[in-house]
């Protein structure tokens, strides 16, 4: 009896001790509630996912009111006709103190080069130059500063795409400011990018433009840029006949014309008192012919 009552207070002692060790570490170690509220751990694509800039929309104030940069609704200029071509009527000729750039020849191509200095990809064929889609750009060797710069060009007479993909290139000024080329013949677009318009700057003064597949020409009058500590202390100015007829009269650029998104335009950025002239590779076989130009004192 004595054997049983000693073994049922050991059970009981071990009980108590149990419970005090249970009781002890409830006290020290609660357990840990996820709160409903909690926010779910971001992974790490989360962490690293870029984001997406906000689209530049930039305004110009016009006599016609404000448009955004680059956009269709502004109103275009009115359609011409030029003069035509004919025999015993050409315009364009090299006066006997210009440089020629281009004359049609294999030969003249080595006044030019690619964007690296090397020899560019475009092709050379019956008297014009032609740009080849992933060939770039293709710019004098020599640069120039204020200028007469004359330069036919064609635009594919076999008629593909709409806007901006039809017939589109460009011949840039010291390499930085552009004059654009496209074949806006019956080709709606936003006028800030037709062609002769200084590209998302200055629309023309009239579409003086032939159709596709006619040679037409260019004579730009320029002033140059000029930079003094990264600063610019002289906007370029460019007076522009296309076809013979006026379609920028002296305007003055209030900044860069690179592309800068659908409605942005770029500011001007520091260059050398000269640079080469350019012609540009938008994917668009366009070509070009009689290129000249003649170095002006300011």
């Amino acid at each position: 009896m004595r054997k049983v009552l000693v073994v049922a207070v050991g059970i009981a002692l071990l009980g108590l001790v149990t419970g005090c060790a249970t009781e002890e570490a409830t006290k020290t170690k609660p357990a840990k509630v996820k709160p409903a509220t909690a926010a779910p751990a971001k992974t790490e694509a989360a962490k690293t996912e870029p984001v997406e800039p906000k689209p530049v929309i930039q305004y110009v104030d016009t006599p016609s009111g404000r448009w955004m940069i680059h956009d269709e609704s502004r109103p275009a200029p009115p359609v011409i006709t030029p003069g035509t071509f004919s025999s015993t009527r050409r315009v364009g000729q090299a006066p006997s103190d210009a440089i020629v750039l281009f004359d049609g020849a294999a030969e003249s191509m080595k006044n030019w080069t690619d964007t690296k200095g090397g020899a560019s990809k475009w092709i050379v064929n019956e008297g014009y130059m032609e740009s080849v889609k992933g060939a770039g750009p293709i710019q004098t060797k020599n640069g120039f500063g204020s200028c007469q710069l004359h330069v036919e060009f064609a635009t594919p007479a076999n008629v593909q795409g709409t806007s901006q993909g039809r017939g589109n290139s460009g011949v840039f000024l010291q390499g930085e400011y552009e004059v654009q080329v496209l074949d806006s013949f019956e080709n709606k677009t936003y006028p800030d990018g037709q062609c002769s318009a200084l590209y998302g700057r200055s629309v023309p003064l009239v579409n003086a433009c032939r159709k596709p597949g006619e040679w037409q020409s260019y004579d730009i009058v320029y002033h140059s840029a000029i930079f003094k500590d990264g600063k610019i202390t002289r906007k370029p100015t460019f007076t522009i006949f296309q076809n013979g007829v006026l379609v920028q009269d002296h305007v003055t650029l209030e900044g860069g014309t690179q592309w800068n998104g659908p409605h942005a335009i770029s500011a001007f950025r520091p260059i050398p008192d000269k640079g080469p002239v350019q012609l540009q590779d938008h994917g668009n076989p366009v070509r070009y012919r009689n290129i000249w130009v003649r170095p002006l004192q300011d």
